[in-house]
Formats: C-alpha cells, structure tokens, sequence
C-alpha cells in the first residue's frame, strides 16, 4: 500500500480499480480544516487527465512497474507489435494506448516497455528523438534563423510537427517527445 504522503509524479497507484500514474501532487494543509491532497492523475487504458482530491493519509494499492528493453517492430491497425531483445520473444501491445508515443518511434527503435503487473502498459521515450523531415514547403529566400514564423512538416514516423521556415526535406530535427515541439535542427 502507499499512503498520499508517499506520491511522487511518475508512480502508478490504483484508485477504484483503475491504474493512474501520478503526473502532478500537490499537499495543500488549509488555515482550517483538515490537510488535503490535490493530484492530476493520467489513465493508463487511455491517456486520459483528471483532476483528483484525496485526505491526507489515504492508502491505494501500489503498481508494481518494470521497464523492459525492446525493439519495435512495426504497427497494425489494432496492435503495436515489439520483441525483446534477450530472448528473441515477440508480443503485441493494443496500439490505442500507445499512439501518442509511437508517433515519435521508427520500427527497429529500442524503447523501453513499461510493465505494470506483468502486463504491458506503455513507452518510456527520451526526452527528446532525432527525425528526418520528410515534407515540408521549401524555404524561401530570406527565411533565416531569426525570422518568425513556422510551418507544418512531416517527420519519417508520419509524425506533423511544426517547425520554422528554414527547415528543408532531408534536415534532421530535434523535437521535444512530451509536447511535440521543434527543438533544433542536427
């Protein structure tokens, strides 16, 4: 069990017989009254944000969570498909869940597969990824660094980003994984 005392953003805690993982805490103790935790909660079946309040003290069932190496192989319309990379074994994670971060992941990546109660979950991805524009507009002359304005681009994982100007098809670009955003070019 693990008491509200104990949350810290990134656990997985089961409230009425759904998993969250904790994205934010926040332990309010008012003038008056009794103290009270006040938490954004992320559903694991689904993505979903929700704002919850406990009392201070409240227990939940902790979720054991592993995180495995793997390679992704590829993607159908219902299932994301991965194989570890020790024993050569293959499984299928239901790609709903995980369309968020696959948009930033090539077949043959290696990610990390987070478990929880030996059951498959999500992807754990670096901060940031590395992609190939694949299409955009051409830049125009007199599109520099320090001119405003963006335009949308398609990166090699079908992915739609928006980056500035003077990015071209063929430029490798840094991107933020958490919001999607245009970091640097490579």
């Amino acid at each position: 069990m693990i008491s509200t005392n104990q949350l810290k953003n990134g656990n997985h805690i089961e409230v009425d017989g759904t998993i969250f993982k904790v994205v934010e805490f926040q332990h309010v103790k008012p003038g008056k009254g009794p103290a009270f935790v006040r938490t954004k909660l992320r559903r694991t079946t689904d993505g979903n944000v929700i704002d919850k309040t406990f009392r201070a003290g409240e227990k939940f069932r902790a979720v054991r969570t592993e995180a495995r190496k793997m390679q992704y192989l590829y993607s159908d319309e219902a299932d994301a498909h991965f194989m570890d990379t020790e024993s050569y074994e293959q499984m299928a994670v239901p790609a709903g869940a995980l369309a968020d971060t696959l948009r930033w992941t090539k077949p043959s990546d290696e990610v990390d597969v987070v478990f929880m109660d030996g059951q498959p979950s999500s992807i754990q991805l670096p901060s940031s990824v590395e992609l190939e524009v694949t299409e955009t507009e051409p830049g125009l002359r007199g599109d520099t660094a320090s001119g405003g304005g963006n335009k949308p681009a398609t990166v090699e994982t079908g992915a739609t980003i928006q980056v500035p100007l003077f990015v071209n098809i063929g430029d490798r670009v840094k991107i933020q994984t958490e919001t999607g955003e245009y970091m640097s070019r490579v």
